[in-house]
């Protein structure tokens, strides 16, 4: 049933995701809404605009942040964060791909959903597009020193800063570079995002011209998920925003891509900091791309899929196993697989850490392996694994990132953006079965792999090379470029630039009436936490416990085992025991077999450590090792033979399959600094204040990224790989001699087939003669530090020493987080500062309260604004409004759903460590309870900044600040 106003085009039902998916056009204007019906009370919303940008610029970037900046119905300053905290959503953002812009939506309350369905029409297609918003969120030119026009111009604006961080990451460089490459005249040739040089170019007039073809009904494409009835939706989308408009006759599209008669090889440099310097030579990455088909091809999509993952899905797989064991490079690039988000899919491998000299020799590597498996094939095994990983990758229910509803829409978005069929991307099982059968053919795979690869001229190979003086000139053609500006400027132009400083300021801080925007209230929380219950039972005299869930035909068990006591040599070593444990082969089986094995039988197979401290007392902790797999339900005894054999009889001799884990780690982990920055500061910073927070730092903080460096270095000896290997094979048998227990997560019908396949495969044990548990010393101390890498932006972090989840005090504490976030660091921080966020929370799992920025231009600012949210805090009067917004946000987050086998996981894991249902209840009901002279209180009696903690990260033109500052210089 539809609104008289929309018109149904089609309707499929798709038995393996539980969905009946709905198609209507509307008839004046044209705009496409699928549907997506669920029994499924957390409701989706997304509507996308084909954004087709013809410059770097960021036009379509920064039309998506000012867009949410106020509205014809809603003329507040920031509805969009206004809206996040008056609001219980599940999930709330705005998303710019290379050719479309997103805004999506998540709730489980009707209320809260038609409220944010209000606003979000309104937003988008009706913005105000306020020039200074523009500017705040795009890009300006200020004095240093506001006020004074004898002082330096300098850029300022939310997405130029944003920019400037996401290009600090290498792999982001490799990949804007190969795209100008591969897609030499369609619009993926640009940076949708903007590249912070041109950013600057844009001017407002071209930003509203942009918004006023493309923000339109006819260029949208409504999507919704859920128990909401499609005319229910459509009702709303008429009457709030469609009613206005008529047909708009120009058709935004991606054209075609122009084909290379012949593959082309580039060289081009990336930045590098001088403080990275040692080894320069290997430090190239080789990249080959191609060309394939249209995504919107169903068949021709597949078909690409299955060639990726045969060629890279797992280290038995032949491309794969190249990369990883060549000696041309330290790692792959992590830019290997199929990218299937544009009109046109790319196929993408190759390696990092290379010599510049080599980039022939890594080519040829890599066809060479492409012409083997076009001459020899694959064995149909390998076939078949690479079908089962596809067909598990369609059944598997998600949640635990995007609500599930959101990632089923964003899987038939890219089609229905360059207007193909949509619903045929989410019912893939007739094209998967259609696949299988062309896979009968022996010549399939070696005819896919000559057409799409070896005799497919449009392809590109990529060689960045680092330049320790890039920086440095991209710095300095800033400032001279900003210097002419300045030469420029009559006296009118520099009053200007400064009224406009202060008419930005006076904006910012300006009160809009927020009553004018739609809310929900205390009322509207649910009345008690939703829990996931599990049985509490025995297999065999292993404790276990079993869940009922809705898992559409998939099988999760977890064997957790509890940590033994090591020393300190051995803690460091436990993240490279837990990659190894799943990574080695096993028994007999080398690791190329045990790959192969674990493709055929599980959907994925990995182990981790947890070490947390108690509720009560952050410096007693509780560790444990837990070994995970999920599996399609009829391979769950295989699955169980796979777990056992992984945990009893891994294999700690093949040095060079080591060597090579380590030296892939190293790789991912220095990645991620600039992508995680505000993460890893906060980690630094809390290191001193309980042992959970140090071996947080230590393990996986910038201190563990330090470590695994330092390895790799020592690894490449021989004799200190042998023992490296033997220390983690010592681990291993402490971890065998320790105490274990399991968990099942299925449907309640297969429960008991899936109990009896464990108690088969893991009969009753005697008990260790003596068991030792994982202990750490106290820790309590103050941490100064400042981590110097390669980035242009800066991430800071301030913490203070609180309370464990159990403490009263730990309710107020978390919603002080929100509070001061809402009320006074997002404007100081983001708005007034250009970081592109910032904020405070409290981890009750350190005890600790840490105030944080992301993606800064500033330092010493943003640690001294920490301090003034404080200070505000105390001398402010505070509307009762602030406060219920702060607790919505926390309540909202607690409440979040994850997918069906998610929130079993993560049941299971609180409840290892005590965080039982009745605490979680104690601590949720705390929170609501909690009032304005409890978050003053909890300020004055924790947040002492004379005993505050500091760390930063940022790049080594900050060093001698950081040293004036007190900071311990330390370089990742």
């Amino acid at each position: 049933m539809s609104y008289h106003t929309f018109e149904l085009i089609r309707s499929q039902t798709i038995d393996a995701l539980k969905i009946r998916v709905e198609e209507y056009r509307h008839k004046t204007t044209g705009a496409q809404h699928i549907h997506l019906a669920a029994d499924n009370n957390e409701n989706v919303f997304l509507v996308a605009l084909r954004t087709v940008p013809h410059d770097s610029t960021g036009v379509a970037h920064i039309l998506e942040h000012t867009a949410l900046c106020g509205s014809k119905k809603y003329p507040v300053r920031d509805p969009f964060f206004m809206m996040v905290r008056r609001s219980l959503n599940t999930f709330m953002n705005a998303f710019t791909s290379s050719d479309w812009t997103a805004y999506p939506f998540a709730s489980q309350n009707q209320k809260d959903f038609n409220n944010l369905l209000d606003v979000y029409l309104d937003a988008v297609f009706f913005s105000r597009l306020d020039e200074l918003d523009f500017a705040q969120e795009g890009h300006r030119v200020e004095f240093a020193e506001t006020d004074n026009p004898n002082s330096d111009l300098v850029f300022k604006g939310v997405v130029f800063n944003e920019m400037k961080g996401a290009m600090s990451s290498v792999s982001s460089q490799v990949w804007h570079t190969l795209c100008k490459y591969l897609y030499p005249t369609s619009t993926y040739h640009y940076n949708s995002g903007g590249e912070p040089e041109d950013i600057p170019n844009l001017t407002y007039q071209q930003l509203q011209d942009f918004y006023r073809t493309h923000y339109h009904p006819s260029n949208a494409i409504f999507m919704t998920y859920g128990d909401i009835p499609a005319a229910v939706h459509q009702e709303k989308f008429e009457t709030q925003a469609l009613n206005q408009f008529e047909k708009l006759n120009e058709l935004i599209s991606v054209d075609d891509e122009k084909r290379y008669h012949a593959p082309i090889a580039v060289e081009e440099a990336y930045p590098l900091d001088e403080n990275d310097a040692d080894d320069i030579e290997h430090k190239n990455h080789v990249v080959v791309a191609w060309l394939l088909g249209k995504t919107t091809n169903l068949d021709e999509s597949l078909e690409a899929q299955l060639i990726s993952n045969i060629l890279l899905d797992n280290s038995a797989s032949p491309l794969q196993q190249a990369l990883e064991t060549s000696e041309l490079g330290q790692a792959p690039s992590p830019l290997c697989g199929l990218d299937d988000s544009s009109r046109e899919m790319a196929f993408v491998c190759g390696l990092e850490g290379c010599k510049l000299e080599d980039a022939n020799k890594v080519e040829a590597m890599i066809l060479g392996v492409m012409e083997k498996v076009a001459a020899d094939g694959i064995p149909q095994e390998q076939i078949e694994a690479s079908l089962h990983q596809l067909e598990l990758s369609q059944r598997e229910v998600g949640g635990d990132g995007y609500p599930y509803g959101l990632q089923l829409i964003l899987t038939g978005l890219t089609s229905a953006t360059h207007r193909g069929d949509a619903i045929a991307l989410l019912d893939i099982d007739a094209a998967l079965e259609n696949l299988r059968r062309k896979t009968q053919d022996p010549q399939f795979i070696q005819q896919a792999v000559r057409k799409w690869l070896l005799e497919n001229p449009h392809r590109v190979r990529l060689t960045m090379r680092p330049d320790l003086h890039m920086n440095a000139r991209i710095q300095a053609a800033e400032v001279a470029r900003l210097g002419k500006l300045k030469a420029s400027l009559s006296e009118d132009d520099k009053k200007a630039i400064i009224a406009r400083s202060h008419a930005l300021q006076a904006r910012q801080l300006q009160h809009d009436d927020e009553s004018i925007l739609p809310k929900v209230g205390l009322e509207d929380i649910p009345a008690q936490l939703h829990y996931t219950p599990g049985t509490h039972e025995s297999s065999n005299q292993f404790p276990l416990r079993c869940y009922s869930a809705g898992t559409n035909g998939l099988v999760y068990q977890q064997i957790t085992v509890k940590l033994p006591a090591l020393t300190d040599e051995q803690i460091k070593l436990l993240p490279y025991y837990s990659i190894c444990l799943t990574e080695l082969g096993t028994g007999d089986k080398d690791y190329l077999a045990n790959q192969r094995w674990q493709a055929e039988v599980v959907g994925s197979i990995h182990a981790f450590s947890s070490i947390r401290g108690a509720g009560d007392d952050v410096q007693n902790i509780d560790a444990y090792l837990t070994l995970s797999a999920k599996a399609l339900s009829r391979n769950n005894a295989a699955m169980n033979e796979l777990m056992r054999n992984t945990l009893l009889n891994v294999r700690f001799d093949e040095l060079a399959r080591i060597r090579e884990l380590i030296s892939q780690n190293r790789a991912r982990r220095e990645q991620s600094i600039t992508g995680q920055g505000h993460s890893l500061a906060m980690t630094a910073a809390c290191a001193g204040m309980s042992p959970a927070a140090k071996i947080a730092q230590q393990l996986g903080g910038l201190e563990g990224i330090s470590a695994v460096k330092a390895l790799d270095n020592t690894l490449a000896d021989e004799k200190n790989l042998a023992a490296f290997a033997a220390q983690l094979h010592q681990i291993h048998q402490l971890v065998l001699q320790a105490p274990k227990q399991f968990l099942i997560v299925g449907e309640e019908e297969h429960l008991d087939s899936y109990r009896k396949d464990l108690q088969d495969y893991w009969p009753e044990e005697s008990a260790a003669a003596s068991f030792a548990p994982f202990q750490l010393a106290p820790v309590s101390h103050s941490v100064r530090e400042a981590w110097i890498t390669n980035t242009q932006v800066n991430f800071c972090a301030k913490a203070y020493a609180t309370v464990p989840s159990e403490h009263p005090d730990a309710a107020p504490l978390t919603v002080l987080g929100g509070f001061l976030r809402n009320g006074f660091l997002h404007r100081a921080i983001r708005e007034q500062g250009g970081a592109y966020g910032g904020g405070a929370s409290q981890d009750s799992n350190s005890a600790s309260f840490r105030f944080y920025s992301y993606r800064d231009p500033r330092l010493v600012e943003t640690l001294d604004d920490f301090d003034a949210s404080l200070k505000w805090l105390e001398e402010t009067t505070h509307q009762p409004q602030a406060l219920e917004e702060a607790i919505l946000g926390v309540i909202g987050s607690i409440d979040k759903p994850g997918s069906p086998a998610g929130e079993a996981k993560s049941t299971y894991q609180a409840e290892l460590f005590g965080r039982t249902r009745e605490k979680r209840e104690l601590f949720r009901n705390r929170v609501v309870a909690v009032t304005l002279d409890d978050l003053k209180r909890v300020a004055k009696t924790y947040l002492d900044p004379d005993k505050a903690s500091i760390a930063l990260v940022t790049h080594s033109g900050h060093k001698e600040l950081a040293e004036k500052m007190g900071l311990a210089i330390k370089v990742c």
